[in-house]
C-alpha cells in the first residue's frame, strides 16, 4: 500500500464504487474524523469507524473495509489501530499513519484515565454494575450488527458462509484465536486459489 502522493489525488476512484472521484482527505480532516470516532466509540469503536469511513466519507467500500479489518485482526495490536494505520499511510504515508493513530487514541486515553479513577471509587455500587451490564449489551449489539454487514459485503458463496460459521463455532467452543486465524486464513487462501470463494 503506497502513500497518497503517488496513487491518489482529487480524481482517485471512490472506494465504494471504483468510479466516482474522491478527494484525498487532508491531515486535518483525517485527524478530526478519527478524533470524533474515538470519542463516539463507547462500547466499541468499530461500528462508528465503519459508518464514518464507508457511509459518510466513502474512503473505503464495504468489501475493502472488511478486508482491511480482517488484515488488522490477524496482525499484532488492536484491529482498529491497524486499520487507521493502513488508511493514514494510504493517503499521507508515515506522517498520515501517525496522525490517524494519535487522533483515534488521544481522546479515549484521556477519558479512560478519568473514568477508571471514578470507576475504582464506585464500582461496588449496584447501579454502577447495572449500568456496566447495559453498556456491555449495547456494545455486543453494535458489534453483531457490524459483523452481519461485513458478511453481507462478501462474495455470496457457500464456502464463505461455511468459513464464517466455522470461525464462530470455534471461538464459542473456546479455541485459541491464533489457531482459528491460521486455520481459517489457510482455508481461505486454498479456496481462493481454487476460485471457490
Amino acid at each position: 500500500m503506497s502513500p497518497a502522493p503517488d496513487d491518489h489525488g482529487p480524481d482517485a476512484p471512490d472506494a465504494s464504487t471504483g468510479s466516482a472521484p474522491v478527494a484525498v482527505p487532508s491531515h486535518a480532516t483525517l485527524f478530526w474524523t478519527f478524533l470524533k470516532i474515538g470519542l463516539s466509540g463507547f462500547g466499541g469503536v468499530l461500528p462508528f469507524a465503519r459508518r464514518a469511513l464507508v457511509e459518510k466519507h466513502r474512503w473505503l467500500g464495504e468489501a475493502e473495509f472488511a478486508e482491511l479489518l480482517s488484515l488488522g485482526q490477524s496482525l499484532p495490536g488492536p484491529n482498529i489501530v491497524n486499520l487507521v494505520v493502513m488508511l493514514g499511510y494510504r493517503y499521507h504515508g508515515v506522517a498520515g499513519a501517525l496522525n490517524c493513530v494519535l487522533a483515534i487514541l488521544l481522546a479515549p486515553m484521556a477519558l479512560v484515565l478519568v473514568l477508571v479513577s471514578v470507576y475504582a471509587e464506585y464500582a461496588d455500587l449496584p447501579w454502577v454494575r447495572r449500568m456496566m451490564a447495559g453498556i456491555a449489551a449495547a456494545a455486543a449489539g453494535l458489534i453483531l450488527t457490524m459483523g452481519v454487514r461485513m458478511v453481507r459485503a462478501q462474495p455470496k458463496r457457500a464456502a464463505m458462509y461455511v468459513m464464517v460459521a466455522a470461525t464462530v463455532a470455534a471461538k464459542l467452543a473456546g479455541a485459541p484465536l491464533l489457531a482459528v486465524l491460521f486455520v481459517v486464513t489457510g482455508a481461505g487462501l486454498w479456496l481462493n486459489a481454487r476460485s471457490a470463494i
